[in-house]
C-alpha cells in the first residue's frame, strides 16, 4: 500500500514538474580583464544590460546579443572558469550579412564556411553550397579567447518550435523570411503557370513552415 501511495505522489509530482517553463537566459562567461571584455561584447553591437560593482571583489556586466532571449555576464568574483575556456553559439538568419556586420565593427572573424563547425582542419571555405539551414558558420573569438560559433538557421529542425505560436526575433529576422518566400513564392508561380492572388495567405504558410520546421508549402 505504502508504495502505492509513493508512486502516486512521485507521479504528481512529475505532472507538476511538468508544467514548469524553465528558459535559459544567461551563460557565464570567464574573462581576465572586465573593461576590455566590456568594450569588446559593446563593440559587438550587443546591449549593455547592467554593470554592478558591490565593493572591490565583485562586479558583474551583463549583454544581451540584438534579438536573442539569452544573455552573457561576465566580471569579477562570478566564475571560477578560465579565461578563454568558454564556448557558445550564436544564431543568424543570414550569414553572409553577419560576416560584413562583424568584419565593418572591427571583429576579427573568420570567413564564412561550411563543413565541421568545431574543428578548423574540417572547414571548407565558403557557406553550404545548397545553403542548408544549420550548415553555414563563422567563427571569432573574444580577447580572452573565449570562442563563438555562429550558426546561419533559417528553417529549424521540427519540434522545436510551436507552429501555431510563430514569432520572430527581430524585424531583419522577419524580413529576411520574407525574402526567402518570396523566393519560393516566384518558383511557385512558374510551376503552376499563373499569378497567386492569395500570396499573402501562402507566405504566412512558408514562413511558419520555415521556423516549426513543417513541409514547406510547394
Amino acid at each position: 500500500m505504502s508504495q502505492a501511495v509513493s508512486s502516486f505522489k512521485q507521479q504528481k509530482y512529475d505532472a507538476s514538474a511538468a508544467r514548469v517553463d524553465m528558459k535559459f537566459e544567461v551563460s557565464l562567461i570567464p574573462v581576465s580583464d572586465v573593461d576590455r571584455a566590456k568594450e569588446f561584447y559593446a563593440r559587438l553591437g550587443w546591449r549593455l544590460d547592467d554593470d554592478i560593482v558591490n565593493g572591490n571583489d565583485f562586479r558583474v556586466v551583463q549583454f544581451t546579443p540584438p534579438g536573442s532571449g539569452s544573455s552573457i555576464s561576465f566580471g569579477k568574483g562570478v566564475t571560477a572558469a578560465a579565461p578563454g575556456s568558454f564556448r557558445g553559439g550564436l544564431i543568424v538568419s543570414d550569414i553572409e550579412a553577419a560576416h560584413k556586420e562583424f568584419v565593418a565593427r572591427g571583429i576579427n572573424a573568420s570567413e564564412v564556411f561550411h563543413g565541421s563547425p568545431f574543428s578548423p582542419a574540417g572547414r571548407i571555405s565558403g557557406p553550404d553550397p545548397e545553403r542548408q539551414s544549420y550548415r553555414s558558420y563563422v567563427a571569432f573569438e573574444d580577447p580572452d579567447g573565449n570562442a563563438w560559433i555562429v550558426q546561419e538557421v533559417t528553417r529549424r529542425a521540427p519540434g522545436r518550435i510551436d507552429p501555431a505560436t510563430t514569432t520572430f526575433a527581430s524585424a531583419n529576422d522577419l524580413a529576411s523570411s520574407m525574402r526567402r518566400a518570396a523566393a519560393a513564392h516566384d518558383e511557385h508561380e512558374k510551376r503552376s503557370g499563373q499569378r497567386d492572388a492569395n500570396w499573402p495567405n501562402w507566405y504566412a504558410a512558408y514562413m511558419a513552415a520555415e521556423q516549426s520546421g513543417t513541409e514547406l508549402p510547394k
